[in-house]
């Protein structure tokens, strides 16, 4: 591909992926990774994606950190680095594809569930954060997949569409900062890598405040639906890849 043309699609797929995860607080990692590594390969796509994830996150919580529920976010960033290791001893043990295949399933039949007429529970406290916190650590440890049980326990605590997008940033920072600084002492980061990043950045300061704008004027049962078609759109996409 043509480096111009190469820069485009870069910038193209982070606005896309940006105003996702800005509009509904997750999302653009799995919009962007697949994309970005057709068009510049996964070595490249991987601490790129990283990179835009953590500016949008800071971008999103600039504006929004006194709507985040700071009760749950530490619980939840806690609990996950308790299951991280747990996450890299199953990487280890089962096939990433049968574990792959059954978060896909109960995503899939957790979002078709609450899209149709059966009632689902809801989370009355704030209890059960570890248990979601210590599944997603299990996941991003072994998978990179942290963020559906995080967001399925900020569905069933009814979380309004602000507090959802801010909270969810909350969490992601911290633990995908983590990872950005695993990546770096690994020497992931390149040249070229820099290069795309800051070409990047006024398209992903565009896509937070334009999807910072959407999120603002949904109401909180249409939000919930469009939240729930995702996760199937999620379950799906995870089933094709594994």
């Amino acid at each position: 591909m043509d480096p111009i043309a190469r820069t485009i699609a870069v910038l193209t797929i982070l606005f896309l992926a940006s105003f996702t995860g800005s509009a509904f607080g997750f999302g653009d990692a799995l919009l962007a990774m697949p994309l970005l590594t057709l068009a510049v390969g996964l070595p490249t796509a991987v601490p790129l994606v990283r990179l835009a994830g953590s500016t949008m996150s800071i971008g999103i919580l600039a504006g929004a950190w006194h709507r985040v529920d700071l009760h749950a976010a530490w619980r939840l960033i806690v609990a996950s680095i308790v299951g991280v290791p747990l996450g890299v001893l199953l990487l280890q043990l089962a096939p990433a594809g049968i574990v792959t295949a059954i978060l896909a399933v109960v995503l899939i039949a957790y979002g078709i569930a609450n899209l149709t007429t059966l009632p689902l529970p809801t989370l009355e406290s704030e209890r059960m954060s570890y248990l979601f916190g210590f599944v997603a650590g299990i996941l991003g440890g072994a998978y990179n997949t942290n963020g559906p049980p995080i967001v399925m326990y900020g569905v069933m605590r009814g979380w309004s569409p602000k507090r959802f997008r801010a909270t969810l940033q909350g969490y992601f920072l911290p633990t995908g900062f983590a990872v950005l600084v695993g990546q770096a002492l690994a020497g992931f980061y390149t040249r070229e890598i820099w290069q795309l990043y800051a070409y990047s950045l006024p398209v992903i300061g565009t896509a937070v405040l334009a999807g910072g704008w959407v999120n603002r004027r949904f109401e909180a049962e249409q939000f919930e639906r469009i939240v729930y078609a995702l996760l199937v759109a999620i379950g799906v996409v995870l089933l094709i890849s594994r």
